[in-house]
């Protein structure tokens, strides 16, 4: 074979190999990550797999790998989910200290994290009213006047977030991050319900997101536990619904509660 031809498909092997793997750094401040195995996981045949794991030395992390696709992620320590990342073409670095968390340095996992602390900017802002009614206890307001205002801002906040967590996914249809913040959405659910949020994003949802595996199943099973909610037992009673099923998520467990973290790591935000 020409030498050149050889060098030539050496070179382009190379690129390709390149082009088709993932990179991730992380640095850790928090020392109860030292010295701890990390592993990347995520579903794969309907089961949640370890697709790669490391060692935390002196606060410093490393994955590498194929990268078959682009997917949403999940970082764990041992059985505990940290943080979710996009594995995605790029130089990706992870950061955890004291007061942040955060994945960046590829164009999803900046726009997932963007996301992420402007969600957790509103759930700080709801937690803020509880101290905000005991305050204005102690400053001798009537508490049926708190309990008005704070009820009115709790409405509020909890549409910005409805309205966040709708648009980006909508923005999302055909990309990994709208059907994994949906699975993030629906996961706190003890079983697959249609809400007026849900039937709203599947009202303008993509045939791409439509047909998403995660997607597809908990639309197809919310309808069939709602038909069967609608009919009646032969007693006259709503026959219950069934528990919900399917792979557990790789991903936090809920955006209305805090992901599943270590103690040390529990109280820190996205940034």
């Amino acid at each position: 074979m020409n030498k050149s031809l050889l060098y030539l498909l050496v070179v382009v092997g190379v690129l390709t190999s390149c082009s088709d793997s993932y990179s991730v750094q992380g640095t850790s401040s928090i020392a109860a990550l030292d010295g701890s195995k990390l592993y990347l996981k995520a579903i794969k045949s309907g089961d949640l797999k370890n697709i790669d794991s490391c060692d935390v030395v002196h606060g410093q992390f490393h994955f590498n790998g194929l990268l078959d696709s682009v997917r949403i992620v999940s970082l764990f320590m041992d059985e505990e989910s940290i943080m979710p990342v996009v594995l995605e073409k790029g130089e990706i670095s992870i950061r955890i200290d004291n007061t942040s968390r955060r994945v960046s340095g590829t164009p999803l996992n900046e726009e997932l994290y963007d996301f992420l602390t402007r969600h957790d900017q509103l759930d700080n802002e709801l937690s803020e009213l509880s101290h905000r009614h005991s305050q204005m206890l102690l400053e001798g307001e009537d508490e049926d006047v708190i309990n008005e205002q704070l009820s009115l801002e709790a409405a509020r906040i909890a549409q910005q977030e409805d309205s966040l967590v709708t648009n980006f996914i909508i923005d999302n249809f055909d990309n990994v991050l709208g059907p994994g913040v949906f699975m993030m959405m629906t996961g706190s659910y003890p079983y697959p319900v249609l809400t007026p949020q849900i039937e709203d994003i599947m009202s303008k949802a993509t045939s791409k997101f439509k047909n998403d595996p995660y997607v597809k199943e908990y639309y197809q099973t919310a309808n069939d536990i709602q038909a069967q909610q609608n009919g009646l037992a032969d007693d006259g009673t709503v026959p219950p619904p069934p528990p919900a099923e399917g792979p557990e998520s790789p991903l936090p467990p809920s955006l209305s509660q805090n992901p599943s973290l270590p103690d040390s790591i529990q109280s820190i935000p996205a940034e």
